[in-house]
């Protein structure tokens, strides 16, 4: 099976939990269940009171054959370490960006961290049913800031998805609405490569740690299969 690692990076509040929780819902991960919820990923107490993405998470959804490993990572400035650690582990990233505010401060430091790994941009233009949004104003603005940040050829050439994660459609035309957000995953499939395994003894990167009063110090990663 073929496997994509993706990192999805945003601004506070503009739309990046909810998108995930629309890909899950697509990759039919929660499909024996009959209610999910919202926030999905933002499940410990203070991130549901405070309405972002604390702690990095990883969920995986399989989508035509292809298991797709979302990175969801904070988009707060007090959190940008947090951001810049996952960034390693990914293989592309879906730079997220309201349709009306357009890239923000967080959103250009961390989008320089990424160019900087050699990570090439998916960008997803999020909010476009907003009242005078400017989707086409804002993708020239996401442009130009990667060129600011000195973006090779490759990485300038970025493909765009338009849509609503809150009404669940993403479409490769912000004009022609639709009903689910499968031109998003297939443009996954499409622009980023496969993540390459080596072949060898058994390896993990470390993404998070927890605890168990029964097992002590627990080291989570992502699974290669």
């Amino acid at each position: 099976m073929e496997i994509r690692n993706i990192a999805i990076i945003a601004h506070v509040d503009h739309g990046k939990t909810t998108l995930v929780d629309r890909m899950i819902e697509a990759g039919k991960v929660f499909e024996e269940r009959k209610q999910t919820g919202d926030l999905i990923m933002d499940n410990n107490d203070l991130e549901k009171e405070r309405g972002i993405t604390i702690t990095s998470k990883n969920v995986a959804l399989n989508y035509k054959g292809t298991k797709i490993n979302i990175i969801d990572t904070p988009g707060h400035a007090d959190f940008g370490g947090e951001v810049e650690r996952v960034l390693n582990m990914a293989d592309g990233v879906c730079l997220l960006v309201d349709a009306f505010e357009g890239p923000m401060p967080q959103t250009r430091f961390v989008l320089g961290k990424a160019l900087e790994l050699g990570l090439n941009p998916l960008v997803v233009i999020n909010k476009v049913d907003k009242e005078n949004c400017t989707p086409e104003e804002v993708h020239e603005k996401v442009f130009e800031l990667m060129f600011e940040l000195d973006a090779d050829e490759e990485q300038l050439d970025f493909p765009a998805i338009y849509g609503s994660a809150k009404n669940g459609w993403m479409s490769t035309d912000w004009k022609q609405p639709k009903d689910n957000i499968e031109d998003l995953l297939d443009k996954i499939l499409e622009y980023f490569k496969p993540a390459e395994i080596e072949e060898g003894n058994t390896q993990m990167l470390i993404t998070s740690l927890d605890y168990s009063s029964f097992l002590g110090r627990i080291a989570i990663g992502p699974s290669p299969w």
